[in-house]
């Protein structure tokens, strides 16, 4: 059985939460595989998730109070220091095309600016559009700290996503 981790990273930090998300389901449940996949990548090999899935976990930055948009990412990419991004692609649009087995067990997450606290959460958007693809989420969506657009994860949160993932792996385990 394989459990999938889907995300959309501009500068990295998304990226990092992903792979601590993926760790701790591994060492919450060592009974399957854990995949990690750029939104982007995945789109290029033609999207499709694998037949055995248990688990679709979906992640992305909060641009403009939700997911990214293009002129979002656009605007990111235009800003980014070394002139490139990790994800050309976005959440968003790869969700609205997918199609979900019924019921199958999703997770969202995302990573938000700290300070100053801005409303709006990629996560809570992420999971929506999983509901409204038949998902059914199996834990509340968790948004994690960046500083900044481009200065990293908050103090803690790589630990913390790691935690949330284990806690993920149990919750699936007892569904």
């Amino acid at each position: 059985m394989t459990v999938l981790v889907v995300f959309e990273s501009m500068y990295g930090s998304t990226q990092a939460v992903a792979r601590a998300v993926a760790e701790g389901l591994r060492r919450g449940d060592g009974s399957g595989t854990v995949r990690v996949e750029e939104v982007g990548a995945l789109r290029a090999r033609g999207g499709e998730l694998p037949p055995d899935l248990r688990l679709l976990v979906v992640g992305g930055p909060t641009h403009a109070f939700g997911m990214s948009r293009a002129e979002t990412r656009a605007d990111a990419l235009q800003e980014a220091p070394e002139g490139t991004v990790v994800s050309a692609s976005g959440i968003r649009d790869w969700l609205a095309g997918l199609t979900l087995p019924a019921e199958l067990p999703v997770a969202a997450f995302g990573t938000k600016v700290v300070h100053p606290p801005l409303p709006g959460s990629a996560a809570k958007g992420i999971e929506k559009a999983l509901r409204r693809q038949g998902g059914r989420p199996v834990v509340k969506a968790r948004s994690f700290g960046v500083h900044g657009k481009s200065d990293g994860l908050a103090e803690g949160e790589l630990e913390a996503a790691a935690a949330w993932g284990e806690g993920l792996a149990r919750a699936v385990a007892h569904a």
